[in-house]
């Protein structure tokens, strides 16, 4: 749970240029591979975590000055990162109206009570639950896979 705004900022940043590097390596004749057909491919993802943001941000009270529909993704992967970049840059604006004290202050999170803080760790957990499946993706399509957490197995060799 975030006690500091600013440390949730720097995290969110850190994470989220994580999650750009990712995005970054899918191309568009790749974009639809998935673990198995009918799973979420690696567009799928990059559009969720283009749209979780809303939802997280909902949740504590804050809405983000994007317009996008969730349900109808652009079709490239680089308006899709258009897009996630602007969401990255509308989370950190909606999170500085808050104060440090506003995170301990409990919201509904889907019938639980939650202090806003965890609510803005679930939200950095959840992108990097996502982005960690779309490393293993890049690797089954044969796309390079950036190190987001320490140098990948092809960084340490190089």
């Amino acid at each position: 749970m975030y006690r500091k705004i600013d440390d949730f900022i720097k995290d969110w940043q850190h994470n989220s240029a994580g999650t750009i590097a990712i995005m970054e390596s899918i191309t568009e004749d790749k974009k639809y591979v998935a673990i198995v057909e009918g799973h979420n491919s690696l567009e799928f993802l990059s559009w969720h975590l283009t749209n979780a943001p809303l939802f997280f941000c909902g949740l504590i009270g804050q809405s983000l000055n994007v317009q996008i529909n969730p349900s109808t993704p652009p079709t490239t992967m680089k308006e899709i990162i258009d897009e996630y970049k602007k969401v990255n840059e509308e989370v950190v604006n909606a999170v500085k109206k808050l104060d440090d004290s506003s995170l301990e202050k409990e919201v509904d999170m889907i019938g639980q009570p939650t202090a806003i803080g965890a609510v803005l760790r679930m939200l950095i957990d959840h992108q990097t639950h996502h982005r960690a499946q779309m490393q293993v993706l890049l690797r089954q399509a044969g796309l390079p896979v950036p190190g987001v957490m320490g140098p990948t197995k092809e960084q340490s060799n190089a």
